[in-house]
């Protein structure tokens, strides 16, 4: 039987090891005859972007051939599994491209009219509407919604949510019956309480969490996306927005407090996982950038890398280098727990069982 077989320090129990791959799939018995492309170095779970945007460039929305260079930007960098959380493009062709990272898409993102990115997302003209409109992106999605939290209202001149409390309840339960998860960006304070009491799975970015919220989120279970790498374009988007003073100062204050709100959220237990918001503003291929902010705010090494690896797989049904798992490997010379700076230098990323 051919295959191939690696031997290193597979991540995260850190044992010596040696795996084979056959047809695309973990074999941990050996495999007679294998081909070794791997002899040390260090084994880890292909990396994970949980948020980003396959499909979206700065100007809009991009075609197919563009999106299809945004995800082998991110498999360049070790990215094996994308979380696309809302794309104005339908990326399923560049599903069934094997040299590509798995996309989980989360379909279009649901906002009301001029409070969200024009043409992005798709418009819910009556609040009333919004069970139904996720009950479409279930059924167009990979198992996942995404919700517009809250954007800035212009007759307020700050941020604001998008929905009622009940909508929003009998949304995420419409989404969950349809067993599917849901999420939602949010950079405000106001939006969190009646997310998070419907039933949430997830928050995206998350700045305006609060000691209350906070406490509220651990008990749920939900998990934060905090998106640190986009997080430093608040204060740009503040200096962009002189006509709304009350917002701009907002969004100053939110990014301010970034570090010591997702550091209590850490604390707390609240499941933190790595994502860009690759797409729009934010450059692909910058999973490493997240890890390292992750670490800044106060995860230990182990920690930011399984949010970005073996922890975030299993929150999105990718087990990691076990016998019969997918052969998603990205192999490193030195130990990216003792310098996360290696992550920037793979030698070896394996997709699918090719390698790249």
């Amino acid at each position: 039987m051919s295959g191939m077989h690696l031997r290193g320090v597979v991540l995260p129990d850190g044992d010596q090891r040696d795996l084979w791959v056959v047809n695309g799939r973990i074999r941990t018995r050996e495999v007679p005859g294998a081909r070794t492309v791997v002899d040390g170095g260090y084994l880890l779970p292909g990396l994970v972007d949980a948020h980003c945007h396959v499909g979206i460039g700065p100007k809009g929305p991009v075609d197919l051939a563009e999106a299809a260079t945004q995800a082998e930007v991110d498999r360049d960098a070790g990215t094996l599994l994308l979380r696309d959380c809302g794309a104005p493009l339908d990326t399923r062709p560049l599903q069934e491209r094997l040299d590509l990272p798995r996309i989980i898409r989360a379909g279009r993102h649901l906002s009301r009219p001029k409070r969200y990115v024009p043409y992005l997302g798709t418009d819910v003209e009556d609040p009333a509407d919004l069970p139904a409109a996720v009950a479409e992106q279930v059924a167009y999605g990979d198992g996942w919604v995404k919700l517009v939290g809250d954007w800035i209202d212009r007759a307020q001149g700050d941020l604001a949510p998008l929905w009622e409390d009940d909508v929003l309840t009998e949304a995420i339960k419409v989404a969950h019956e349809g067993g599917a998860r849901v999420t939602a960006h949010v950079f405000g304070e106001d939006a969190l309480p009646g997310l998070l009491k419907a039933g949430i799975d997830c928050i995206e970015h998350g700045t305006g969490l609060t000691d209350d919220t906070i406490s509220l989120m651990a008990s749920t279970g939900a998990a934060l996306v905090p998106t640190l790498v986009n997080i430093e374009t608040f204060p740009g988007i503040a200096n962009s927005a002189a006509k709304y003073p009350t917002y701009a100062t907002h969004m100053r204050s939110l990014h301010a407090g970034v570090s010591t709100t997702v550091a209590k959220a850490i604390e707390a237990g609240i499941p933190v996982y790595a994502g860009t918001d690759a797409g729009g503003g934010i450059a692909h291929g910058l999973i490493v950038d997240e890890i390292e902010a992750l670490h800044r705010v106060g995860m230990t090494t182990d920690q930011a890398i399984a949010a970005a690896s073996w922890s975030a797989r299993t929150w999105l049904g990718y087990p990691s280098l076990t016998e019969g798992s997918a052969a998603d490997v990205v192999v490193y010379d030195t130990d990216p727990r003792t310098d996360l700076n290696a992550l920037r230098h793979p030698k070896l990323i394996m997709l699918r069982g090719r390698i790249h």
